[in-house]
């Protein structure tokens, strides 16, 4: 049914024609923006030139796209924001001799990452940290996220082959755990290096969902798909009378269980090792929380993880699912486009709306859904559902 639809699938009075009247505009602009003349009027008259411009600038930023994130890559791979950030401000010749690059190449480079605000120079013609290079510095998530993406680029090197064929891709292949018949058996190598960097950019998010919801109220937390224990970690030091356990394949908790003793937080967190969709989950705990992994996963799967985290929680129990989401308010390119093709070329799970999200957890049987909102939606969003 159409969501103009009324009681009795009739549509309200005048709901059809508002529709075509939408369409006809729709259809009149599209036809407006994309004739030449009319451009040229946009950019010349005063009242519309502002919005042309910025038209104009986001349609080549979205073809110069590839171009501006390889010139962020290429600043992670040569460490310039830590070089800079160690030793201060440099010349071009200095840092070219650093990074072993011919001094005229790596100009072109440091003045595109200026163009980005990645790097700034100064009156002198020194190269110093710009605000978006010395944000990066204090995101280590996001610098081991730039380094990955060379995987997912590899993917998309022929975006319409992915679309029609599917089939083996680099990122699957660094996902040990899509596509496995038996992911369970799996061994450390296998599902190591995508834990590591689970964990790595794990931080950011535990800070958001730690902020948003108030974890103190309860008594015992599982979070299942936990990994190398990076979310546990962190609320062990935020809330220190909660009671902690994870769950995660057997070769993840293995490495997370020697990762918990090296930092201290063995005898705090206790480990669980198996498969979340075949093996029923550890059953005590008052709160279960799911940290980006719904997304990772397709829609049946899902709905067997969401019916086992219901089995596993008492009466007025609570699961917290925290992800970035599809159709993300002044965010969508993010759960939308950078995710969608991510998620497809990782070859398992879809990005998901806050709505869809809500259907699936009351199908699995949970009462009431609430959204706590966070700090950086973009980021992550958070779910709260009561059994």
């Amino acid at each position: 049914m159409s969501a103009a639809a009324g009681a009795g699938g009739r549509r309200p009075p005048g709901g059809q024609a508002a529709l075509s009247l939408r369409m006809r505009l729709r259809s009149l602009r599209n036809r407006l923006l994309a004739s030449p003349r009319f451009q040229r009027w946009a950019a010349a008259f005063p009242l519309t030139r502002p919005v042309a411009r910025r038209h104009t600038r986001e349609l080549f930023d979205l073809v110069a796209g590839f171009v501006y994130s390889q010139v962020l890559a290429a600043c992670v791979r040569l460490d310039l924001f830590e070089r800079l950030a160690a030793a201060g401000p440099a010349t071009s010749a200095a840092l070219a001799s650093a990074c072993e690059v011919p001094e005229a190449r790596l100009e072109v480079l440091l003045r595109a990452a200026a163009a980005l605000r990645l790097l700034e120079r100064d009156d002198g013609g020194a190269w110093d940290l710009g605000p978006l290079g010395a944000a990066l510095r204090g995101n280590p998530g996001v610098v081991a996220m730039i380094r990955h993406h060379a995987l997912l680029y590899e993917d998309l090197r022929d975006p319409v082959a992915l679309l029609r064929e599917g089939g083996p891709t680099t990122l699957g292949a660094f996902w040990g755990y899509a596509g496995a018949a038996a992911p369970a058996a799996l061994a450390g190598q296998a599902v190591g290096d995508y834990s590591t960097l689970m964990a790595v950019s794990q931080q950011l998010v535990a800070e958001e969902i730690l902020a948003a919801y108030p974890l103190r109220r309860h008594r015992r937390l599982l979070d299942v798909g936990g990994g190398h224990g990076a979310f546990t970690s962190a609320v062990a030091a935020h809330v220190p009378g909660l009671a902690l356990a994870m769950f995660d394949l057997p070769a993840v908790a293995a490495q997370a269980r020697e990762r918990l003793e090296q930092s201290g937080l063995g005898s705090r967190i206790e480990v669980h090792g198996g498969d979340f969709f075949r093996d029923p989950l550890p059953r005590g705990a008052d709160v279960i929380t799911l940290v980006r992994i719904v997304h990772d996963h397709d829609d049946d799967a899902v709905r067997r993880l969401l019916r086992a985290v219901y089995e596993a929680l008492p009466p007025g129990g609570r699961l917290l699912l925290a992800e970035p989401m599809a159709e993300t308010r002044r965010a969508e390119p993010a759960g939308d486009a950078y995710f969608g093709l991510y998620l497809m070329a990782m070859g398992s799970g879809r990005p998901r709306s806050r709505a869809a999200l809500e259907a699936m957890l009351a199908e699995a049987g949970f009462a009431r859904v609430r959204e706590h909102r966070t700090y950086t939606p973009l980021l992550t969003r958070l779910l709260v559902a009561q059994r």
